[in-house]
Parts: structure tokens; C-alpha cells; sequence
């Protein structure tokens, strides 16, 4: 390994440890040449993950491209960074047992699927993306489909209250609602 500082090959070892989540070492070092003292991450290789994109194209997965699409949809949310590592962990695992190439479709289906336990308004920002919203109609239709479902979070407010929901049904009911033109409040 060679020195950060100065550029020597020569170093020790003077502590070794598990990471937190056990998939890697920490290696705390010492220059013998300059005294330096820094940390180093040993870690699984794993085998070559491909992406097949949507238009056909392969590239290498990328656990940061993963990450950050995912931190952009909780951005501006109460969400830890523990939470966000662990959901990335999660699905890496489940990339990694699936096969070597992994369509991006698959990817974004499993983030969805972790995002809408977590956080609706955070599922809603990724969707919206991966599933290539073009319109204020597509956004409305997935409220709908977040609010039919049972909530595993109890912690998390509903988006729209019961009687929210009644009026809606009221409305329906009455005949007000035509599927053929939906303007959700747009003249």
C-alpha cells in the first residue's frame, strides 16, 4: 500500500477491524518512512454486474449511480443516511443472487418496491422518472394506487385523509367524474 503523504511503499498494520455491516475490513495503517498515519478498506470483489439499459446497451452497474438516484428521490425528506445505505445494501444483495446481467427495469422495480415502504412522497419523485411520466394525469394515478394500499408504516401520515377520500367517492358517484377527460383542476 502505498503512503497518501509521501509516496513509500513501506507501511504496518496497527489495527484491523470488521466494518458495521461486515462486508469489509478497516485497516488503520502507519507510514514507516514518513509516520503518516491512515485507514484503508478491504472488500469482497464481486463479480462483473451488467446493466442492460433500456435501449439495449450494456454498461457496468454502478452501486454510486444507485445511491444517488435513490438519496435524489428522499432529497429534502427526513430520511437517515443509515436508511438510504441500508436500502442500497438490500438491493445490491438481491442484484448480486439474481444473475450477471440485470435488465434496468428489474433495478427500478426493486427500488420502487423498497421506496414505497419507506416513503410515499419519495416513491412518487422516483416513479415519476423511471416510469417516465409525461403528465399531471400519471402522478394523480399513482396517488390513487398509493392510497388504496394497506400501510406497513403506521408513523407515516396518509396522503389523503378519510374524509378526503369519502368526498371523492361522493363525487364519483354522482356522475361528476369522466374518465375520458381528466383535468384534475386544469382550465
Amino acid at each position: 500500500m502505498r503512503c497518501p503523504k509521501c509516496g513509500s511503499r513501506d507501511d504496518k498494520v496497527i489495527d484491523s477491524r470488521q466494518s458495521r455491516d461486515s462486508s469489509s475490513i478497516r485497516r488503520r495503517r502507519e507510514c514507516l518512512k514518513c509516520k503518516y498515519r491512515f485507514t484503508t478498506y478491504e472488500e469482497i470483489e464481486r463479480s462483473d454486474l451488467r446493466v442492460v439499459k433500456r435501449d439495449r446497451t450494456h454498461e457496468p452497474f454502478d452501486r454510486r449511480k444507485l445511491a444517488a438516484s435513490i438519496a435524489k428521490a428522499f432529497e429534502k425528506r427526513s430520511t437517515s443516511l443509515l436508511t438510504l445505505e441500508e436500502m442500497v445494501d438490500e438491493i445490491v444483495h438481491e442484484l448480486e443472487t439474481s444473475g450477471r446481467e440485470v435488465p434496468s427495469l428489474v433495478i427500478g422495480a426493486k427500488v420502487l418496491e423498497k421506496l414505497r415502504g419507506a416513503d410515499e412522497v419519495a416513491y412518487l419523485r422516483y416513479a415519476s422518472v423511471h416510469q417516465r411520466f409525461e403528465d399531471v394525469d400519471q402522478f394523480v394515478d399513482a396517488i390513487h394506487t398509493l392510497g388504496r394500499r394497506i400501510k406497513p408504516n403506521a408513523l407515516q401520515r396518509e396522503l389523503f385523509p378519510p374524509e378526503t377520500a369519502q368526498t371523492e367517492s361522493h363525487a364519483a358517484a354522482a356522475g361528476s367524474r369522466d374518465v375520458a377527460n381528466k383535468n384534475h383542476g386544469r382550465v
